[in-house]
C-alpha cells in the first residue's frame, strides 16, 4: 500500500499508543511513537513530518509545550492534540497555539480519518501554493531582474514607484535588455497582478493583422473572419497590456492607439459597438522615439501621451560590474533546467565575457551561457568554450618558454581593457565608471594613473 504521510503519534499510554499506531499503519500511513515529551521532542528534531497527533496530559508533562515546540521548529508540520478530557478552553488554547485540531478521546475511528484527512489536504494545499507563487515570482517578479549598477538601481526605485499607479510607461533600450522582464515585473509588483498580462510584438504582425490582434473583430469583417474575435485589449480588461516594438506601428494605427490611450475606448474592426476597458498600458521600444518624431515617422502627440514615465534600460556595457552577476545567474538557470553540474567560470572566461561589447545585450548573454553548458566537457566554463568571436580580442596565454611575469604584470592588460571599455561607455565620466566597476572613486584615479588612460583630448594635449 502506497504511504499516505508520515506521522508522528505521541500518548503517554503505551496500550493506546501501541494499537492507534498499528491502526495508522493499517490506513496506509507511516507511523512513529513517542511515549513522553521528551522522546517527542527528540524525534521531532530529528525528523519532519506531515502531522502529529500530540496528547494534552503525557503524565506530569504537557503536550502543549510539545504543540509550541513543534510549531517553532517544524512550521510545515501539522498538529492535532488529542485529550480525553475535553473542554472549551482548551480547544481554543490548542488552536491559539496553532494546533489544526482538537479531538477528544475516546476516538471515532470516522472522526479521526476526516480530522487528518483535511489536516494533510491542507498542508498539501498551501505546500501547492507557495510553489505557485514561488515560481511566478521567480518569472514574473524582480528576482529575476540581476544588477547591482547604479542605474539598474535607480530602475528598482523607480518601478516600486510607478508599479501601483494608472500612468502609462515607456520602456526603452537596445534589444535584448529586458524590456518585457521590467514590463511583467511592474504588473506583477501592482494592484493588477492577479489580472491578466498580455503582451503583444507589434513588429511581428501586419497592420490589418494588428489591428485586429488589438481590437478584436466582428465575423465577416474581412476575408477569413468566419467569427467573432476578442483583442487584446479586451482580454487585458483590469491588467496590463504590453505593447513591444511600438515605433514599428503604422500611422494609421498610431490614431487608433492614441484614441484608446486617451479615452480607453475602442470598436472591433468591422464593429460599431464601443468596448470601454480599464487596462494599464505599458510600451516599449528600441528606437529614439524622438528622432522618429522630427522624421515624422511617429504622431508627436502619441509621442507625449505614451512618454508620461520612461524607464531606459542601459546595455550590458554600459554595467560592466554585473556580468559576473547575470553569468552565474544564467549559469545555474541553465544547469537547474538541464541538470548539468557546471560550477562557475575560469577567471580567463569571465575576462572575456566582460570585454565583450554584447551587441544583443541579456539575451545574447544568456544563450552563449546556455551554449558553454549543454556542450562544455569541463565543470568549469572555460575560454574554449564560448564563442570564437567572444574571445577574439582574449589577450594571449603565456608561452612558458618566455619566462614567468610578475601577476601584476600578467594582470594588467585585461585589467587596463576593462577600465578601459567602463570609461567609453560612461563617457568617461569617472564617478559613474568607479560605480559601474563596483570600486571607489579614489581606486579608479590610481588604476588610471598606473595603466596610463587619460581621456582622449587631455592625452593629445599632453602630447602636444
Amino acid at each position: 500500500m502506497k504511504t499516505q504521510g508520515n506521522l508522528l503519534l505521541v500518548d503517554d499510554d503505551r496500550q493506546v499508543l501501541s494499537s492507534m499506531a498499528q491502526w495508522l499503519r493499517e490506513q496506509g500511513y507511516k507511523v512513529d511513537t513517542a511515549a513522553t515529551l521528551a522522546e517527542g521532542t527528540l524525534a521531532i528534531d530529528r525528523k519532519a513530518y506531515d502531522l502529529a497527533l500530540i496528547d494534552i496530559r503525557l503524565n506530569d508533562e504537557d503536550g502543549f509545550d510539545l504543540l509550541v515546540h513543534s510549531r517553532r521548529t517544524r512550521p510545515e508540520t501539522s498538529v492535532i492534540m488529542l485529550t480525553g478530557y475535553g473542554s472549551v478552553e482548551s480547544a481554543v488554547e490548542a488552536i491559539r497555539q496553532g494546533a489544526f485540531d482538537f479531538l477528544t478521546k475516546p476516538l471515532i475511528d470516522e472522526e479521526l480519518k476526516m480530522a487528518i484527512h483535511r489536516a494533510l489536504n491542507q498542508r498539501k494545499v498551501i505546500e501547492e501554493n507557495k510553489n505557485l507563487k514561488a515560481q511566478l515570482d521567480l518569472r514574473f517578479g524582480m528576482e529575476n531582474i540581476i544588477g547591482h549598477d547604479h542605474r539598474m538601481l535607480k530602475i528598482y526605485d523607480m518601478i516600486d514607484s510607478v508599479a501601483d499607479t494608472r500612468a502609462t510607461i515607456l520602456i526603452t533600450g537596445e534589444s535584448g535588455t529586458g524590456k518585457s522582464m521590467i514590463a511583467r515585473a511592474i504588473h506583477r509588483r501592482s494592484g493588477r497582478r492577479d489580472n491578466a498580462f498580455v503582451e503583444v510584438a507589434c513588429g511581428a504582425l501586419p497592420e490589418n493583422l494588428l489591428e485586429s490582434e488589438l481590437f478584436g473583430h466582428v465575423a465577416g469583417a474581412f476575408t477569413g473572419a468566419v467569427g467573432e474575435k476578442m483583442g487584446k485589449f479586451k482580454l487585458a480588461d483590469g491588467g496590463t497590456i504590453f505593447l513591444d516594438e511600438i515605433a514599428t506601428a503604422s500611422p494609421g494605427m498610431q490614431v487608433k492607439l492614441l484614441r484608446v490611450l486617451q479615452d480607453l475606448e475602442f470598436e472591433q474592426v468591422g464593429g460599431t459597438k464601443t468596448f470601454k476597458v480599464d487596462t494599464r498600458l505599458i510600451l516599449a521600444t528600441n528606437e529614439d522615439l524622438s528622432k522618429a518624431v522630427a522624421e515624422g515617422r511617429f504622431r508627436q502627440d502619441l509621442f507625449y501621451r505614451i512618454n508620461v514615465i520612461n524607464i531606459e534600460l542601459p546595455s550590458i556595457r554600459e554595467r560592466i560590474a554585473d556580468i559576473p552577476l547575470l553569468a552565474e545567474h544564467f549559469l545555474c538557470q541553465v544547469c537547474t533546467e538541464s541538470g548539468k553540474n557546471v560550477s562557475g567560470f575560469t577567471d580567463d572566461a569571465m575576462a572575456a565575457l566582460q570585454r565583450f561589447r554584447w551587441p544583443g545585450n541579456v539575451r545574447e548573454m544568456q544563450n552563449v551561457i546556455e551554449r558553454a553548458v549543454l556542450l562544455g566537457k569541463n565543470s568549469i566554463i572555460g575560454l574554449d568554450d564560448l564563442p570564437s568571436g567572444l574571445t577574439a580580442d582574449a589577450p594571449a596565454r603565456l608561452d612558458a618558454s618566455s619566462g614567468p611575469r610578475p601577476l601584476k604584470e600578467a594582470m594588467s592588460n585585461p585589467e587596463r581593457q576593462i577600465i578601459l571599455n567602463a570609461l567609453e561607455a560612461n563617457g568617461w565620466n569617472r564617478h559613474l565608471t568607479a560605480a559601474a566597476l563596483g570600486i571607489n572613486r579614489t581606486t579608479l584615479y590610481k588604476k588610471m594613473k598606473r595603466l596610463k588612460l587619460e581621456e582622449p583630448h587631455l592625452a593629445g594635449r599632453a602630447g602636444g
